[in-house]
């Protein structure tokens, strides 16, 4: 049955836009429930047996929540199983939207009371009605219908207290548990805020909370064309209950009031009782360098605009639990802040990690309110950390559903007559790959081989994905909201299927198997006198580790086809790398560790820096090759549709600290271009301090933006800061990367090997996929340093005391930051302490340098120290450092691992 509704609106231009609104209705549709014989016969969805007891309800009964119950209350009703059936109804002249669902419900209770009555000798099968509305309750009570609050129905459930602890708060509740004292401004209302906005007198943006210090934060302006790109916030009153992530109003403060950035590392230690006077430790905020160089944008957040609130992982503060049903919740995430809950459960939750939900944020309370989700398990156990961490950064880590793994190839799976016909055979070719230990998704395979012509034919070899993901089906959407594969230690949460990860798509040795290949023809100075692109089968000769191809390299007595072959790739390799180097592509560093792990317990049982070797900067250099000719191809054929990577340049503000290293070392770093950076961080060299560079290379790497992500046809810029590159792209990784697959699409599409789809060639919905793209790789990059610190912890757990040597890498105001080279550790040791005296601390930011007592400590100085774990906060237990050299008296507190965003290719 069609129903229409035809009216007339005016537009802007004052001209008339007529407006057709249709609904498709059914007369057909069966009811659901197994007790009723005379609706379809069809399996059913609604079981009697699926009832709870409850003191309200003692007879059998299905429960429909409204809609804001279902909004509010999601987290308690995962043990319901509920069937709504939505009846038509018009709005009515004058009607609310939320007035008209809640009478369509009210519609939908009845006719399902009505109806099942007659399929159940007299109704003994029952509808119950939820709602907390007070006026949907009395109409629906006025219907005759069975209808409870959701708080009285939850009450009622024998056998499942735990329910309560679910409950999300409504706004009268959380003004109960609050005191009266107003503690934070009150937000704007979203009409004056949108005033606010176009008249130019409030910036929008995301706010990000400080890890370091939670007084402290800044909120990135969204909006294209703004002078201002971030607004500096601190006090609590001027960040007024932002939530890291949260999309934010502010107004910005007359440039007179503008500060510095704080040089203070701060946890939140305030007393619990948000009643008690502003903490003094907002005055540590104060007395920063007043130098107008280093004053930034700063102002407070007058309203919200978007709430980004999840459930959070953490634990419930140990000196809150007694017997109150009242406590404090403290997130694992440094940057998010406590929560007020109620549970009845706080007794058998002390030392688990618990899942919890923001209700609200009084402006009368310190603390926002929440309520309990989830039980994960006991903090320390390796299962359940990995989970929080998954959990905090959004990791998808699902296992497959049944709908994805149904598009998986049949087994056994081979290649096939129509394979060898459309595809170039290159299983003849001295073809292998070069890889870490245990490496088992193999993305790529490499060869080179010498023509008759003398020149010189090199190949990167791809797994071909894209032929069995194809274009929109269950296992081409799951991979694309996964967006990668995320590395953890010792584990691997996987983009695509094992089947396809770990081995039909995996190019491993003496099997045939399905590629995208790039061929070059170089010249012995590699420089490329043709490209060539084709779908290929290849045979791979061998599977190696980098030490593997660099002993094979070094081994002159070796003279089989696949030496010879590594050895022409190292030597080409070295050409590109140092004609990358000329224009401008820089070398950076970071601290990396590998665990090796205890193959029973899994515990860490040794750590040490990675080492690089010739064969790694050997598969780089090919790879960063294919990735630059497959852009262009891709570009030169899809101009608008294109998916690109780019590094954008940082702005030189974020140089100032790189620029103060060196010259505490008398050194001149030049950032002009990337090529500037790249000549000054060559030439930084002091004597008798030979890890000078490499600190300074380390600190150079925390200066960069991130690469991104791209549609071309949605952007002008596509220049790749760190590789000087005018366009890049990624090729050579699409088992554990979902851009690659839609490369691979592209490129197959420009060959002809392929044939496009819509999404393909629609630059909008490739650019909300990049976005998704950014979001998965960025949150993966975190995860997986999580993991490392984790595992780090593990590691030290046994280890007792060790002394080590570490450098400096930062000075703040009350601390210093150190790293350790040897495991790629980095945190601070503090100077002061509330519960002691503190020493004397003279700090210049003009150094940057911190003088404590009589000792003037500076970047990049040596220091030994003491190495040890502290467990005492399970939650966040911290490798506790303690200086040896320089003694300093007064020395405290602890090291903690930080986090740092990098750029990568």
């Amino acid at each position: 049955m069609l129903k229409s509704k035809t009216f007339v609106k005016k537009t802007r231009s004052g001209g008339v836009l007529k407006i057709v609104r249709e609904h498709y209705l059914r007369d057909d549709i069966w009811c659901g429930s197994e007790v009723c014989k005379e609706c379809k016969d069809e399996a059913p969805v609604l079981q009697e047996h699926a009832c709870i007891e409850s003191n309200l309800c003692s007879y059998p009964h299905y429960l429909i929540p409204d809609t804001n119950v279902v909004l509010h209350q999601v987290c308690g009703f995962y043990l319901f199983v509920f069937f709504l059936l939505i009846t038509f109804i018009e709005r009515e002249q004058g009607e609310s939207a939320n007035d008209r669902n809640d009478r369509a419900i009210r519609v939908a209770a009845k006719w399902y009371t009505d109806h099942l009555a007659k399929k159940t000798n007299g109704g003994s099968l029952k509808v119950v009605l939820l709602t907390d509305d007070r006026s949907n309750k009395e109409k629906a009570e006025q219907y005759g219908l069975i209808v409870y609050r959701c708080e009285e129905y939850i009450k009622s459930l024998i056998g499942n207290p735990e329910l309560m602890d679910r409950l999300a708060l409504k706004p009268d509740d959380q003004n109960e548990i609050t005191g009266s004292k107003l503690l934070f401004p009150e937000h704007l209302p979203l009409s004056r805020i949108q005033s606010g906005i176009k008249n130019g007198m409030f910036l929008q943006g995301t706010f990000h909370a400080n890890r370091d210090n939670y007084l402290e934060g800044k909120v990135f302006i969204n909006r294209e064309g703004e002078e201002i790109n971030e607004v500096l916030l601190q006090g609590l009153q001027n960040l007024n209950r932002a939530v890291h992530q949260d999309v934010v109003a502010v107004e910005l403060f007359p440039k007179e009031h503008w500060v510095a950035p704080s040089s203070v590392v701060l946890q939140d230690d305030s007393p619990n009782d948000e009643d008690a006077e502003e903490d003094e430790t907002e005055n540590k905020l104060k007395g920063e360098p007043s130098d107008s160089s280093v004053l930034q944008p700063t102002g407070r957040v007058v309203g919200i605009i978007k709430r980004n609130w999840r459930p959070f992982c953490g634990m419930l503060s140990q000196s809150m639990i007694k017997e109150a049903t009242r406590h404090l919740f403290t997130p694992a995430d440094r940057r998010i802040p406590r929560i007020r809950i109620e549970t009845r459960q706080a007794a058998n939750l002390v030392g688990q990690r618990i899942m919890v939900a923001i209700d609200g944020w009084p402006k009368n309370s310190r603390y926002p309110n929440g309520h309990f989700v989830k039980n994960l398990g006991s903090a320390g156990d390796k299962e359940t950390e990995t989970e929080v961490l998954l959990l905090e950064h959004d990791v998808p880590h699902q296992p497959f559903s049944q709908a994805v793994l149904s598009f998986l190839p049949k087994m056994p799976w081979s290649i096939t007559e129509e394979d060898l016909k459309v595809r170039a055979d290159l299983r003849h070719l001295c073809v292998c790959s070069v890889d870490p230990p245990g490496c088992t998704d193999i993305d790529d395979t490499l060869h080179c081989r010498e023509l008759e012509n003398g020149n010189l034919e090199v190949g990167v070899h791809i797994a071909d994905v894209s032929h069995f993901i194809r274009p929109g089906n269950a296992l081409d959407q799951e991979a694309a909201s996964r967006g990668t594969t995320v590395y953890l230690c010792g584990k691997r949460i996987d983009m695509v299927p094992e089947l396809l990860s770990s081995n039909l798509c995996s190019l491993r040795s003496n099997v045939e198997r399905l590629a995208f290949s790039c061929i070059w023809e170089m010249n012995h100075n590699a420089e490329i006198l043709k490209a060539h692109f084709t779908k290929s089968i290849i045979n791979s000769k061998a599977s190696l580790t980098y030490a593997e191809a660099q002993m094979r390299i070094d081994d002159s007595t070796m003279k089989d086809d696949i030496t010879k072959s590594l050895r022409g790739l190292n030597r080409l390799a070295k050409i590109l790398k140092g004609r990358r180097i000329a224009k401008g592509a820089l070398t950076l560093s970071s601290p990396e560790v590998r665990f090796h792990i205890d193959s029973e317990t899994h515990d860490p049982i040794d750590l040490q820096s990675k080492e690089l070797k010739e064969t790694n900067s050997m598969v780089e250099e090919f790879m960063l090759l294919a990735n630059i000719s497959v852009a262009q191809k891709i570009y030169d054929e899809f101009s608008e549709c294109a998916l690109l990577r780019k590094h954008p340049s940082p702005p030189p503000s974020n140089y100032d600290i790189l620029i103060k290293a060196a010259k505490s070392r008398d050194l001149n770093i030049h950032t002009d271009s990337a090529k500037a950076l790249a000549d000054s961080l060559n030439n930084a060299t002091v004597e008798n301090f030979p890890y000078f560079n490499t600190l300074l290379r380390i600190l150079a790497t925390r200066c960069m933006m991130q690469a991104v992500y791209f549609c071309s046809g949605m952007d002008s810029d596509f220049h790749h800061y760190g590789l000087a590159s005018p366009i890049y792209t990624h090729f050579t990784s699409p088992i554990r990367r979902y851009a690659d697959i839609i490369v691979h699409r592209l490129l197959a599409v420009a060959i002809n090997a392929d044939s496009t789809y819509p999404d393909l060639m629609d630059k909008h919905k490739q650019s909300a996929l990049c976005n998704n793209l950014n979001y998965r790789h960025k949150m993966a990059q975190y995860a997986q340093r999580a993991s490392v610190a984790f595992h780090t912890q593990l590691f030290f757990k046994n280890k007792g005391i060790i002394n080590e040597e570490g450098f400096i890498l930062f000075v703040r105001k009350n601390a210093i930051i150190i790293l350790i080279p040897k495991f790629g550790l980095e945190g601070a040791v503090f100077f002061d302490n509330k519960d002691k005296p503190s020493p004397h601390l003279s700090f210049d930011s003009e150094g940057p340098t911190l003088k404590v007592e009589e000792h003037t400590f500076r970047m990049f100085d040596e220091v030994k120290v003491t190495i040890s774990l502290d467990a005492s906060n399970i939650q966040h237990q911290r490798i506790r450092m303690a200086l040896i050299e320089p003694v300093v008296c007064f020395c405290f507190l602890d090291f903690f691992i930080f986090y740092c965003e990098t750029a990568t290719a």
